[in-house]
């Protein structure tokens, strides 16, 4: 009520304060009395709503869900969402003489038969021309993956290849997008000879069983197999692998498999942000319960796909303001033409997942917590321990990350028992990530050998700031768990995984929608 008299106050006397929010930033809101107080109206109502959440005696869960069912809410009922409130749309409507609202329409339109919004101009990008073009081959394919090798760019390669796992829910080139910020590119300057997975991407119409696919049809069919293949291709009985959020996790568990047959086919594991203890799930941890877990399992545990669509849009209202109602207001309000970014590209090309896959996922990992006690899975007929994974580990996470939390990505160093190193990045799940180093932007932390690895505020507390991109830092570890370097070979593959075709492989480009 305070707050309501100051405003009124304010507007009486014709000294309402500017709004920093981007959502009324424009001119248009502070130029018009009217809307401008219905905006500080909103916000007031809103930070109440919030201290409402706050204040309520509910379990921590509870408030959790609390919080992100009102900031839905909130969120969605913005006078900046509506033509009729915004004045900033109502501006463009007449400077452009109603051109805005056909291009607005004309935009919801097309929108509507995508069936998602569009957050970037898409005709702008196409894989394999301007997104995924590092220059490889794809050197084997199965039902789950295509892989695919990278021609090297040096005279000389380190001795031991490394192999990439990303995540099966995002199309691979998120680690190839274009050669400025290219994690893969970078990798192959640096010396390494890279192998890829590029998982496939699930249809309805695929009549070959793939929505049947399990977790375990994953660990030996993709990442166990895609395993063998670089050891066969580069005659190394060891190499190196890298995993990248649920890739880091399917990986991880593929090793554990492995050792637990006796088997130690990576030298050295890079795992970013990726999870493998899930007490702490972040924002995700919203949707995670016994009822939601039974409900997926009924609709697609024994067959189906668990829909791109439904994966993106969870993802995007997560962040609703800017992966949402921001886009609303500018596609369809004022009938812009979003702004072309590689990153949002990608974003929109997501992936469908077979039902079995997705519902062991979310019962045994986010819902049981059960990766990380010894023993209580079992995965491809072994009993799995991820302690048997003692090789050097790089794991790295980003601060700002929503998807997976860096103190969760922390608590691996505590289940990996061989020498682990722990960088903490700047930024969020995939801008921390590429983060090319000639940008010179953002920077990292590091600590010595001494500091904890079971406390992650302990480590904190330790660890020195260093500016700039965390790839240099992660290039000189690979560096040395790679082997001597070697005369780079001629051709790719070799005479039993013949190139069946140029990168980035045809996997890539089925789109689900």
């Amino acid at each position: 009520m305070q707050g309501w008299q100051q405003l009124s106050q304010d507007a009486a006397t014709g000294h309402l304060a500017p709004i920093k929010d981007r959502r009324f930033a424009a001119p248009a809101w502070a130029s018009s009395p009217a809307h401008l107080m219905m905006a500080h109206l909103y916000l007031l109502s809103a930070n109440a709503m919030g201290k409402m959440v706050e204040a309520s005696d509910v379990t921590p869960d509870v408030k959790d869900r609390l919080q992100f069912s009102v900031m839905q809410w909130v969120d969605a009922l913005s006078p900046a969402n509506f033509f009729a409130t915004n004045p900033d749309a109502q501006a463009a409507l007449v400077d452009s003489g109603g051109e805005s609202l056909v291009a607005g329409l004309k935009n919801l339109l097309s929108d509507v038969q995508r069936g998602r919004i569009t957050q970037t101009d898409e005709t702008k990008f196409q894989v394999g021309e301007n997104v995924a073009t590092t220059q490889g081959a794809v050197v084997f394919q199965n039902r789950f993956f295509q892989l695919i090798q990278y021609a090297p760019s040096t005279a000389t390669v380190f001795q031991r290849p490394i192999l990439l796992v990303p995540p099966c829910i995002n199309k691979f080139y998120i680690l190839d997008l274009q050669p400025e910020n290219s994690f893969v590119r970078h990798a192959v300057e640096q010396g390494f000879t890279v192998f890829l997975v590029s998982w496939r991407n699930p249809l309805e119409q695929d009549k070959d069983g793939i929505d049947r696919a399990t977790w375990d049809d994953y660990l030996e069919e993709g990442v166990l197999k895609a395993i063998d293949v670089t050891r066969e291709i580069s005659g190394q009985k060891q190499i190196n692998a890298l995993g990248f959020c649920v890739g880091g996790t399917v990986l991880a568990t593929a090793l554990a498999v492995a050792a637990a047959r006796g088997e130690q086919p990576v030298a050295a594991l890079t795992m970013l942000t990726s999870m493998v203890d899930f007490k702490d799930t972040g924002a995700l941890g919203v949707f995670v319960d016994e009822q939601h877990a039974k409900l997926r399992e009924q609709q697609i545990g024994q067959g189906g796909l668990m829909s791109a669509r439904e994966l993106g849009a969870t993802f995007s209202f997560l962040r609703p303001n800017e992966l949402v109602w921001n886009y609303v207001v500018s596609n369809y309000l004022k009938g812009e033409t979003p702004a072309a970014f590689d990153l949002l590209f990608w974003n929109g090309d997501s992936t469908n997942l077979p039902g079995p896959f997705f519902t062991w996922y979310f019962r045994n990992t986010y819902l049981e917590n059960k990766l990380r006690l010894p023993n209580k899975l079992t995965c491809c007929g072994e009993r799995i321990d991820l302690r048997k994974l003692n090789m050097p580990t790089y794991i790295y996470a980003s601060r700002e990350d929503h998807i997976v939390p860096w103190r969760s990505a922390f608590a691996s160093m505590s289940l990996f028992s061989g020498d682990n190193r722990f960088v903490l990045g700047a930024s969020g799940h995939i801008a921390g990530v590429i983060n090319p180093p000639a940008k010179k932007k953002r920077n990292y932390w590091v600590a010595s050998d001494k500091a904890s690895h079971t406390d992650p505020a302990k480590w904190e507390a330790q660890a020195a700031e260093v500016p700039g991109s965390w790839w240099p830092d992660w290039y000189e570890w690979l560096a040395a768990h790679s082997g001597k370097k070697i005369k780079t070979a001629k051709s790719l593959g070799n005479t039993q995984h013949k190139v069946i075709e140029a990168a980035p492989g045809s996997y890539v480009k089925v789109r689900a929608v």
